[in-house]
């Protein structure tokens, strides 16, 4: 468990079985632009044979096929180390997989209802067919001004509830299968987009941090990041 009070401590949480899709990368990049703006950080893995500290300030959970999404919410639900995090007022970030197990419930293919976490009033059901490609979001004002732009793979059909808001609305792509895009409630974020999506979405990126610290960052020049979020938004307004 992490013992240095003077970092941010960002929880890579299962990345042994929610690793498919590469967005381990949200973790590190997290990481990289609280370095770049001189505040100390650190990645901490954790896996499934291991407890979740609930002492964490960010918690970060990634995409998976039927079975290793059914795994871990099965670990995660009995661990409880995320949800005593997330009632102290930590940060959790989901993504694909993380979505729906931060929901309420989900169904996999076979027809099994899983409960979730609970930390996101989202229930799961397959869809009609698999959602597979670019996508384009414009975010509630809430949560940014800027278009988030993702690569989506999933089976799933999400609805937001009541005590959930949909992060934003789909201009291209399926999103949660009603032109709605993800959802949020307190400090707890998810979305279907892949990418890593906070690689291609620095403002969504920073949206998170600034809840970690207490207080909105100002935004990085990074001209190498803002090149392929434009090269990217161009390509699928182009289609």
């Amino acid at each position: 468990m992490p013992t240095d009070t003077s970092k941010v401590h960002i929880g890579l949480i299962l990345p042994d079985v929610l690793g498919t899709y590469g967005d381990s990368g949200n973790a590190t990049v997290l990481c990289k632009r609280l370095e770049w703006r001189g505040i100390p950080a650190m990645v901490v893995p954790v896996r499934i044979s291991e407890p979740t500290p609930a002492s964490l300030d960010l918690y970060v959970l990634g995409g998976g096929e039927d079975d290793a999404q059914a795994l871990a919410a099965d670990y995660l639900r009995e661990d409880a180390g995320i949800q005593r995090a997330a009632e102290r007022g930590a940060v959790v970030v989901g993504v694909c997989a993380g979505l729906q197990v931060l929901g309420t419930s989900f169904t996999t293919s076979d027809g099994v209802v899983h409960r979730g976490l609970g930390l996101l009033d989202v229930t799961t059901k397959p869809g009609e067919r698999r959602s597979v490609g670019e996508v384009v979001v414009q975010p509630d004002p809430r949560f940014g001004r800027q278009p988030l732009t993702g690569f989506e793979n999933h089976m799933g059909a999400s609805s937001v509830g009541p005590d959930s808001v949909p992060l934003g609305q789909v201009q291209r792509g399926t999103g949660n299968g009603d032109r709605s895009e993800g959802a949020v409630r307190g400090r707890v974020l998810a979305t279907y987009l892949h990418g890593p999506v906070l690689a291609r979405n620095p403002e969504l990126a920073d949206l998170v941090l600034g809840w970690v610290v207490g207080h909105p960052l100002p935004p990085l020049e990074v001209p190498e990041i803002e090149l392929l979020r434009q090269e990217r938004l161009a390509r699928r307004r182009a289609r």
